[in-house]
Formats: C-alpha cells, structure tokens, sequence
C-alpha cells in the first residue's frame, strides 16, 4: 500500500487507486500522513476539519473518519492517549519519500547522480499539497510550508542541470514552472540563461520581460542585479561567452537597457451583451468588481447551480470593469454543462485565445505548456480581463490564466473549482424575494407588477428565486399582456406541469438541472434521486444515510460531492437541503426512474430514523409523560449523539418542520402508532419553543390516524398533548374537554399513570380559569399518585404547581412551604423548569408581601433558568412579572417595556395564555403613570378576550382595573357595576382580591 499527500490525498494497492472518501476522511488521513509515526492530537484533527468552529458532533464525527479509514486501511492508524497516529514504511508515503531522496541529492558529490536524484524527489508531487480536504488550516500549517521545499528543489535540481550544460531541457521544463510563482528570481535567471544558450533568444527577452513586469507591479522593484546583467548580455550579444553566473553582491543599477519590440498583440473587446435591466446581487456584484480593484494576477470564481445568473453577472461585473483593463476583454464559452457539446479542452481554448490577439494560425504552438507560455508572456505588462463562462474543472482553465499584474480573470463554473489557490469565490444562491420582485418589475414595468403584489409574490415562491424562472416567465408576461400573475400562478401551481411552464425555445430550467445530473457518476445519481424522496425540505448526514442505504462515511462523501457540484445546499455543518427547484427537479426524477419498491423503502427507513431519533432527543428535554415500546425498525449502527439538553433542542430546531412532515407522511400511510409516536415525542420541544401550530398539526393528524385504527392508547396519549397546546392558546373550554375524554380512556385501560398525567393538566386548565379549588383537588390526586408510586420528579413538578395555586388563593405560607420543597430538592432529579418556577412563584409572592429587591432577583434568576431551557412559556410570565416589581419599585418606563416585550413572545410564539393577564398588568402600569388612556384600552382587550376564554380572574381584574381609573375616562355609574361584577368573580373563586375590590366599591359608594 502506498499514500500520496503531494497532491490530492490519494492511497494505492499494487498501482491501483484506493479510495479515501470524501473532503474529511482525506483530510484526516492527510494529517496523519504528514507526522507519520508521531501522534496527531485529537483537537488538530477539529482544527484542521472545521477551525474555530466544530460542530456540536465533531467527536462522532471524527470518530466515524477513523472507523472508515481503518477499515480501508486496516495496519495504518493506531489510537493513543490524546488522538491517533500513522504507522508505515515512510518509503511508501510521496512526502517522507521526498524528503529522504532530497537529502541524499544535496549530499551527493556527483553532479549527474543529484540531479537524478533531484528528479526522482521532483517525481513525488502529483499537485497542490493535500488538495480535496477542504481544509484551509491544514493547508496554511502543512501545505504551504511544503511548497517551499518543492522550490527549494527545484532550485537544487537546475542548478544542477545547469551545470552539466543541459539548457534546451531546463528551458522547456522551467518554463511552466516559474509561472507558478513569478517572484522566484534565481529560476528565472536560469531560465532565461537557459532558453539563450538553447538558441531562444527572443523567448529569453519575453521571460525577461515577464518577470520585470511582474515585480513593477506587485513590488515596485527591478529584478535583481543578477538578472539585469545577464539581461544586459543578452541583448548586447555577449552571454555565449560568458560563464554561468555564481550569487554576488549587488551592484550599482545599469543604465535602462535597450527597447524590445513587444509581442504581437491585438487589442479587442469580445464580451457578449450586457442585459438592461439587470437587477438585484448587489452583494456579489459587489465582490466580484472588487476584484478587479486587487492589482495583482487575479481571478474570480462566480459557482452556483445551473440557471443562478452566474454568466449575466460576470459579463455585467466585466462590462462595469472594462475601463480599468484597457488592453483588452476576452470571452470564451467553455461548454462545460451545454447541451450537445463536449467541453473545450484547455489547449483549444488557448488556440482562439491566441488568434483573438492577432497571431496567425501558423504561429499557434502545438502543445500545451508552450501555447500557455506563449499566452502568458504575451499578456506581460498589459491589463486585460477574460471572461471564462462555463468552466467544468480546474485542468480546463488553470493553463488559461493571466500571469500578469493588473490583469483579471472572470471563471463562472457549476463546481467549486477548489484547486485554484488564490482566487476569490463568489457563489450565487437565490434572489431574495425583495431582488425577484425587483426583476420582473424591471422587466414587466411597475405598473403591472404593483397591480397585483400577492399573487406576483406567488409567483416568486414557485420560481424559487431561481433568475433563470424569473426571466423565463418575464419574458412569457411581456409577450402575453393579457396574463395576470393570478394566471401564471395557476399555471406553475399545476400537477408536473411547472417545468412545462419554465420553458422557451432557448432555456428550460429542467434542461438546465438535466445537464448538471447527467455528470454524475452512478453513485452519484442514486444519491441525488434518493434524496429527492426526502420527507420535508432539510436531511442531515445520518438521515441522509437511512434514505440512501449507505454507510454514513459514503453517504457523507456523496453529500459533499453534490455540494461541490451546486446540487445540494449546505445549510449547516451535517445538514442539507435542495433549492426548490432543483427538489421539485429530483423528486419528479426519483419517482419516474426509482422502482415503487425502492421508493417507499428508502422513505420508509428515513422516517424510522426520524421516529428513534426524536424519541432519544426528546429523553433528554425533559420527563416522559408515558412509557411505551417504539414501533419501529433497527436502524443504522451509526446514530446521532448529543452531549446533553441545548444539542437535542438544537436537532429539534433543525429538523421541526421535516419531523410535522413525517407525521403526516405516517398518517397518510396508515401508520398510525408511529404517528402518535413521533408526535409524543415532539410535544414538550414545540411547546418550550412556540411552535404551537406545528403542535396542533402534528397531533391533529396522529389523533385522526389512531382513531381509525381503533388505538386507545394512541388516541388518549395524543389527547393530552392536543389539550395541552389548546390550553397554551387560551383555549380553555376545547383543552378540557379533551383531557377529561383522555383521562376516561386511561381509567379504561387501567392506565394509573397516564390517568395522572391527564389529571394533572386538567388542574393547569382549571387554574387559567379561575377553578382554584377544582384545581387543587386534581393536583392532590396527582400528587397523592407520585408518592404512591415513589415518583419523585413527578412529586417536585406537583408541588411546583400547587404553590402556584395557593400563591393565587392568597395562601402564601403553603405556596413557600411547597416552593422551598422543590428547591430543596437540589439538582438530584430536579428539572431546571421546576426550579425556575418555584422562583418565580416565590418573587410573585415577595412582590405581594412588598419585598420588591428580593423578588426582582428570584424573578431575574428565574428568567435566567428559562432563557437557558428556551421555554418560551415561562419567559413570557417572568418577564411580566418582572415588570409588575418594576413597576412597584416606580420604574414606569422600564415596566412597560417588559409587559409589551412579554405580549410580543406569546404573539410570536402563539402561546396566549397568558395574553389576559399581562394586558391587566400592563394597564395597571399605565394607570399608574397616569396614562390612563392607555390603561383602559389595556383593560378593555383584557376584559374582551378573558370573557372570550372564560378566564374569570383575569375578566375580574380587568373590570377591577377599569373601575379605578378617573371618572372622566370610566363613569362612575360604569365603575360601580363593574366593581359590583368584580367582588362577585373574586368571592366564588375565593381569592384575596375580593376584599379589595370589596373596599373600593365601598370608597367609590362612599364618595358618590
């Protein structure tokens, strides 16, 4: 077995390619290649693979890396203490192999055994040092520093040659070499000596004058006076006789030399047509002239999928630029992706090239290496811009580029072009909507675009921000001005017929995507068409390898490879998604070329996966309400890990809307059990984090798909998730009557568990309706069953909620002694969130008893606890409170904005519980600025919707609070029937709020 780093990472058996995998395998290997025998730390490893960002599954991952390797490779990587090292013949790995025969041919005294030497040490790079791993650290740490050995090399190896007199090899070999780094001045001196005493000394003062112009611009400098000598007897005809040179000091400067003539050149401007209204990509637009704005050789990569604009930016970038590049514009189309055509190999390309500077066809060199030489010294000292369209690899266009400062290459291209070092990337996604809507107005005028904005944003939708659709249906619109956007909507809305629509004679957005498929390679497109079948719009790296049936390190390759030919979007580390388009494009595909059988087996695996996974994450957020086995199949021997609570939230978020998909996808198949499954899973993360629609989808659907299977269990279980999310949305009398039918099924099923579970948010609802005592007594039940069963985190959460209620009620005494339980309890087996409750029941109470300092800091540390569970629930009534102590302590201001900041969450989140009774306090801060406008219309939304949800302490409130304000806003005949109303409500529900409303009625008879 033998390794290559100098170059792509690459292994080989008996000659034969092995395959490392993808970017990180390569990357990893990479590394241990490099300090073979030595150990590499664990932490390099997660430097080199992601800088100063590794993902929260870096270990996993890396793991995965090794695992696949070993397998590979099975002697190679051994484990130690703190990472792993490589153990090899350092004769079979290229860059230990060089190092050993570059330190024999520096110690040899036989100039014709050195330079063989130098020759076989030379034979070892195949390229750019560790190419294909993506990785930049590795790169600046390893690779770079390798480059300079290389030039040390090659320095050694024509001295060398050059004394043993073997100038017409060393004049065609140097050549491409020092273009590779134009500062390297003792190998262009031995080039141009070389080139002279081979007979080429008009190519000798082309090299000459290269190197000159480079370091004017770059530097500011001459060449050193090495150089300018043997220039100096060159052109005065003396060099034949002179000997070859030896390093000496610098010497005065000559005079300026003589004028050359320049070679022949044919300034010209080919860049197709700049398009009128082009609009929108300010941003990249912005990238790409700044390039142009460098002064050195630059290039600019403008990637991105097929039909992104990437040819109408770079001619109009170019066409902005054409003044600062005087000497000439250039444009070629290099087929990489069209239809019907092989792409142009890079020495045709340099044929027309050539001729386009005005050389005669005669004139064109036959090879390679010497039409790009020829191209390059031609440009010397000239500003030019060459627009390369259409590019397929790195090999096409490397031999294409301007070696001269000051000139600029434009390279459009569907891959990522990654070899190409030094150049500046822009890749394209999708027009924002505000850039689409620009477009067509651009194109269809703003008369007929502001006519219709809803349905034209439609339209955008459909089209993806896709610009190639954009103009395609411009372009249909302004020959039909008959058609509304409500039309052209109907028409992309239709079963498989949008891509019918996307098409002219001259573009189709489907052709577009078939061009970039049909090069792949068959791994390849079986991975695209299988993840067209992906259930929602994102998959990550171990989802991705359920719906394909690969190993996760293949998958994980396959991934990066579509990447990185502009097929697949990288949302975030690990996780993956398809522009609408080219999803709808792989979708239509997988299901026309996969077999049915396939189809629903790879969907079938992937919405497994969603349903073990979820119930693992779910684990770690918090106690499961019932204990049940998962139907469900074995799944990969990989399995995504998290290190603890924020991960799991974090794979939540990631994944919530393809986990409402999967339900869906188990209902509508008739999978009923995993449907409630999953949904179970998903309650407690949509709760804590506002997702209440997703919530109510997702149950909705698992309740219909287990009442059809006749499921008790599934019925009941989803019954309390659905109550519960209806309570969170105020409402009240739906969430309880669905609980009261779940806990009769789980009395059916002798279910004493889940009939506590159903009991206990029974009590939740009662409390935001004012039922204090109903509450209580289901919450004494609950309770009673936790110590009964030894439940203790179950016993904590009921105590949580019973200080609550008694807080409410007035009966401080009970809610403390019931709060210092649950704090008491230490870490042990406590949930955060009920810590984090029991503090914000005991600041409530602090504010009550009028130690505000107190309250203020269990409220703040409250709000702390909950911010870092992202319980979006328990935010939203702490910081509400805070603003009842703010206000107390007479920080008016202050207060407003924490009641208005808590109104926004539950609006933003969809959790408007509470929404009654932060209105209530927020008219009470009001009041009490003397802003009683304010105040009342706080009052009067909280009164509408209290009475709406039948929340009766908070309807008592408002009309409490509406009663106190100044007759000239409240009548005092108004006031007096709503304080009447008042005590009425305060005294059923028994609160202590009676017999203040009780006093200021008397106050109120009493002045009146």
């Amino acid at each position: 077995m033998e390794f290559g780093v100098l170059g792509p990472v690459a292994a080989w058996r008996d000659g034969e390619p092995v395959s490392v995998g993808g970017p990180r395998q390569r990357c990893v290997l990479g590394a241990l290649l490099a300090d073979l025998g030595r150990e590499v730390p664990f932490d390099r490893l997660v430097e080199f693979l992601w800088d100063d960002r590794p993902p929260r599954t870096a270990k996993s991952v890396i793991h995965v890396q090794i695992s696949h390797l070993r397998r590979a490779f099975p002697e190679l990587i051994r484990t130690t203490a703190g990472g792993y090292l490589a153990q090899t013949d350092p004769d079979r790995v290229d860059l230990h192999r060089f190092r050993a025969l570059a330190g024999r041919a520096r110690e040899s005294g036989d100039a014709e055994e050195a330079v063989r030497l130098w020759e076989e040490a030379l034979a070892c790079w195949r390229g750019r040092p560790f190419s294909g791993t993506g990785s930049d650290r590795l790169w600046y740490a390893v690779g770079g520093p390798l480059l300079e050995e290389r030039w040390a090399a090659v320095t050694a190896w024509a001295e060398a040659g050059f004394a043993l007199g073997r100038y017409a090899e060393l004049a065609t070999r140097l050549a491409p070499l020092v273009r590779e780094d134009l500062s390297r001045e003792r190998l262009h001196y031995l080039l141009v000596a070389s080139m002279h005493r081979s007979g080429e000394r008009a190519g000798a003062l082309a090299a000459y004058h290269e190197l000159r112009g480079y370091l004017a611009e770059e530097l500011g400098i001459d060449p050193g006076q090495e150089v300018r000598d043997l220039y100096q007897r060159i052109v005065t005809d003396t060099e034949e006789r002179a000997p070859a040179p030896v390093e000496h000091a610098e010497a005065p400067p000559d005079p300026d030399p003589p004028d050359e003539e320049p070679p022949p050149f044919a300034s010209r401007n080919d860049l197709p047509r700049d398009i009128p209204d082009f609009t929108g990509r300010e941003h990249d637009l912005g990238r790409v002239l700044e390039a142009g704005g460098a002064g050195g050789a630059e290039a600019c990569v403008i990637t991105g999928p097929g039909g992104a604009g990437k040819t109408t930016l770079a001619i109009h970038a170019a066409h902005r630029l054409t003044e600062r590049y005087p000497d000439g514009q250039f444009f070629i189309d290099l087929y990489g992706h069209t239809v019907d055509q092989e792409p142009v190999t890079a020495d045709t390309a340099l044929g027309s090239l050539l001729r386009a500077v005005g050389l005669e066809a005669d004139a064109v060199p036959d090879s390679l290496e010497e039409r790009a030489a020829l191209w390059r010294s031609i440009l010397v000292d000239r500003r030019v811009l060459v627009v390369l369209d259409n590019a397929v690899n790195y090999a096409q266009v490397g031999p294409l580029l301007p070696a001269s400062a000051g000139s600029l290459t434009l390279i459009t291209s569907r891959n990522d072009l990654a070899g190409l070092s030094g150049a500046r990337y822009v890749s394209l996604g999708m027009l924002r909507t505000g850039e689409a809507e620009a477009l067509l107005s651009a194109v269809l005028g703003p008369e007929r675009t502001s006519a219709e904005p809803v349905p034209m944003r439609r339209v955008v939708k459909l089209c993806g921000g896709l610009p190639l659709a954009l103009r395609i249906v411009a372009g249909r619109m302004a020959t039909r001005p008959k058609w509304t956007f409500a039309h052209v909507e109907q028409r992309l809305s239709g079963q498989h017929r949008r891509f019918r629509e996307l098409r002219t004679e001259s573009h189709s957005v489907e052709a577009v995507f078939e061009l970039s498929y049909q090069s792949l390679n068959d791994a390849q497109k079986d991975a695209f068409l299988r993840l067209g079948l992906m259930i929602g719009s994102s998959i990550d790296v171990h989802g991705a390898a359920e719906l394909v049936g690969r190993e996760l390190p293949d998958t994980d390759d396959l991934l990066q490879e579509l990447v990185s030919v502009c097929l697949l979007e990288e949302q975030n580390v690990d996780l993956y998604r398809f522009h609408d388009l080219i999803g709808e494009y792989a979708r239509h595909k997988a299901v026309t070329r996969l077999a049915d059988g396939v189809v629903e087996e790879s969907r079938l695996r992937l919405s497994d996966y969603y349903l073990r996974t979820a119930d693992r994450a779910a684990g770690m957020l918090g106690p499961r309400g019932h204990d049940y086995e998962l139907d469900v199949s074995d799944g990969s021997r990989y399995r995504t890990s998290w290190s603890g609570w924020a991960e799991a939230a974090q794979w939540f978020d990631w994944h919530r809307e393809n986990l409402a998909a999967v339900v869906g996808y188990f209902a509508e198949h008739k999978r009923g059990t995993q449907a409630w499954q999953l949904a179970n899973s998903l309650w407690r993360f949509y709760a804590g984090h506002g997702q209440t629609e997703l919530w109510l989808t997702t149950h909705e659907q698992a309740l219909e798909a287990s009442r059809a299977d006749s499921d008790d269990m599934g019925t009941a279980v989803t019954l309390v998730g659905l109550g519960i999310a209806h309570c969170l949305s105020g409402r009240f009398d739906l969430a309880l009557s669905l609980l009261v039918e779940a806990r009769d099924l789980f009395t059916r099923l002798g279910d004493r568990g889940g009939e506590a579970r159903a009991t206990a948010n029974m009590a939740m609802v009662y409390e935001r309706m004012g039922r204090y005592t109903e509450s209580l007594d289901a919450l004494r039940e609950v309770l009673d069953h936790a110590v009964e069963a030894g439940d203790t985190e179950q016993e904590i959460r009921q105590r949580t909620n019973m200080a609550v209620i008694h807080q409410s009620l007035g009966e401080f005494d009970q809610a403390v002694e019931h709060c210092d339980r649950v704090l008491a309890a230490g870490s042990n087996g406590q949930p955060d969130d009920c810590r984090a409750a029991a503090l914000r029941v005991l600041g409530e109470i602090n504010i009550r008893l009028g130690r505000n300092e107190l309250a203020h800091a269990q409220l703040q540390e409250a709000l702390e606890l909950f911010l870092a569970l992202e319980d979006s629930a328990g935010e939203i009534y702490t910081r509400d409170y805070i603003g009842v102590v703010l206000r107390e302590t007479g920080r008016l201001d202050e207060a407003v904005a924490a009641h208005l900041l808590a109104l926004e969450l539950g609006e933003r989140s969809a959790q408007r519980s509470a929404e009654a009774e932060i209105l209530n306090d927020l008219g009470t801060t009001y009041a009490r600025g003397k802003r009683y406008e304010e105040a009342r219309l706080a009052h009067e939304r909280a009164l509408r919707l209290a009475g709406e949800r039948h929340e009766l302490f908070a309807e008592a409130r408002a009309l409490h609070g509406l009663a106190g304000l100044p007759s000239d806003v409240i009548g005092a005949d108004t006031a007096e029937a709503m304080l009447e109303r008042a005590v009425e409500v305060f005294a059923g529900l028994g609160v202590p709020e009676a017999e203040t409303a009780r006093a200021d009625l008397r106050d109120l008879r009493g002045v009146r």
